[in-house]
């Protein structure tokens, strides 16, 4: 089952290790992860999408909470949130499948970002669902690379 937490933390070296080594710890697989600082730079937010056991999140996420750096730790689960990935994908392109691409691209609402002679390059902001059903759909056409941003996410309306 996949589960995303959501953590603001000093922004200081070590973080990510530690965090990794406790979710290693209690035998969960992180899916994604990603960092980066907030509106204040000492602070950066850690939002990390994961695979684990029904049984593991409670303890690890306490554990996670009581390390020194961590200023607030929360479980997206229990809310409705916002999420989204950011995709480059680079595609192989013929003459004669460039106009059935472009349609792709417009259904899915992705950007080109870069054309080459046999290849194009996309750009999709979208939810984790979106990304997986566009490269779906890519594949037949022949994927050359993916570069993913991994699930970002916030609690929908006025809570912080």
């Amino acid at each position: 089952m996949r589960h995303t937490i959501s953590a603001l933390v000093g922004n200081q070296p070590g973080v990510l290790a530690a965090f990794a080594a406790i979710l290693q710890r209690h035998g969960i697989n992180i899916a994604s992860i990603a960092a980066a600082e907030t509106e204040r730079a000492e602070v950066s937010r850690l939002v990390i999408s994961m695979e684990f056991n029904e049984d593991t999140v409670p303890a690890a996420t306490q554990e996670l909470a009581a390390l020194p750096f961590v200023l607030a730790i929360e479980d997206l689960a229990a809310h409705e949130l916002i999420d989204r990935e950011l995709l480059l994908v680079k595609v192989r392109v013929m003459k004669d499948t460039v106009s059935q691409l472009l349609q792709i691209m417009e259904v899915f609402r992705a950007n080109v970002v870069d054309m080459g002679n046999s290849t194009m390059t996309a750009e999709l902001v979208a939810t984790p669902g979106k990304v997986a059903g566009f490269l779906r759909t890519l594949l037949p056409h022949g994927i050359v690379a993916v570069s993913r941003t991994g699930v970002i996410a916030l609690k929908r309306g006025d809570d912080f």
